[in-house]
């Protein structure tokens, strides 16, 4: 069995191997390609390893069309802690709502929402977890969810680090 290092060391070279698929066909990368990630090894190889199979010429090289990218959801390419960003974004698109809803101040699982209780909502369970998240998603199309995401994008910040 493959160690958690080995995993989260695959599921970024994949990552990087995806960049690689989209970066070069907007003009390559500029500047850092991982500006956020601290020298090592694992940021060596993905950089080298993304620089091989992007380099036309080399035996290693990978056409686009031929590329492949996987994505995983356990923290390996976003934040989990203290919470996945699709449930920050619905916490956050519930205290958006909140002055249409006065009735949530007073209301499960809203309150601890709008209190900023997170464990408080974590305690309710999938019971208080879905109501917060069907009220996010819901009565939007797709061009409006789109549109709601992207504004969210563009302001929200990590609670704990501040970080886009």
């Amino acid at each position: 069995m493959k160690s958690k290092l080995s995993l989260r060391f695959l599921a970024a070279a994949l990552f990087g191997f995806g960049l690689a698929t989209v970066l070069p066909a907007r003009g390559g990368v500029v500047g850092d390609p991982l500006p956020s990630w601290n020298d090592g090894d694992a940021r060596t190889a993905i950089i080298t390893f993304v620089t091989q199979v992007t380099t036309s010429g080399l035996p290693t090289y990978v056409g686009p069309s031929q590329r492949i990218a996987t994505f995983d959801n356990d923290g390996t390419l976003w934040s989990e802690q203290p919470i996945y960003f699709q449930f920050q974004f619905a916490i956050d698109r519930v205290k958006r709502l909140a002055p249409e809803h006065p009735e949530w101040k007073d209301q499960e699982p809203f309150k601890y929402v709008l209190a900023g209780d997170l464990d408080g909502l974590l305690a309710g369970g999938e019971k208080a977890l879905l109501p917060v998240l069907m009220t996010a998603h819901a009565g939007l199309t797709t061009e409006e969810f789109r549109a709601v995401v992207k504004d969210w994008l563009a302001t929200a910040r990590h609670p704990k680090t501040g970080l886009p």
